[in-house]
């Protein structure tokens, strides 16, 4: 009776042992996925960055969603869709001495329910000749055809 119990007691824990197995690899792969999301949104706004350094601005809108529906948010107004707030970058940076450097830092990245909406908050500065202006900017993105893309745009100013 005694080696029925062990023998029961041993493929119980068999049993259990599997089960948590799943669990502790699937959390270890969520956070890979995670983690790969992010550093897939990082290099978004590093290549934004190094666009926009070369005087790239359709490089730059390449991250936008293509559609009417992007939202823009800077200066008290809203524009909507990807053309118009492209044309607002090209008439409010219309030379590379107006676009300046640009450098962002504080780059804090958020995955959202199923994975595919994240938002990033970061810090943005320009450096050009005559003033140095600078901010915050909360970007809501989401994976669309599989590529992150950015769905809003709010970007304040600081000066």
């Amino acid at each position: 009776m005694l080696l029925k119990n062990i023998v029961v007691a041993a493929a119980a824990l068999s049993v259990l042992a599997a089960c948590a197995t799943p669990t502790l690899s699937g959390t270890a792969h969520t956070m890979a996925a995670t983690e790969a999301e992010e550093a897939q949104i990082l290099k978004i706004l590093d290549d934004q960055e190094a666009a926009w350094n070369r005087g790239d601005i359709d490089g730059y809108m390449q991250y936008y969603w293509q559609s009417p529906d992007l939202r823009f948010a800077s200066g008290g107004t809203v524009v909507r869709g990807w053309q118009p707030t492209k044309d607002r970058y090209l008439a409010r940076y219309a030379n590379r001495a107006l676009m300046g450097t640009l450098s962002t830092t504080g780059h804090d990245i958020n995955l959202l329910g199923s994975g595919t909406d994240a938002i990033a908050h970061g810090a943005w500065a320009l450096a050009r000749d005559g003033d140095a202006p600078s901010g915050l900017y909360t970007l809501i993105m989401r994976k669309i055809d599989g590529e992150w893309k950015i769905v809003s745009d709010t970007t304040t100013s600081a000066d």
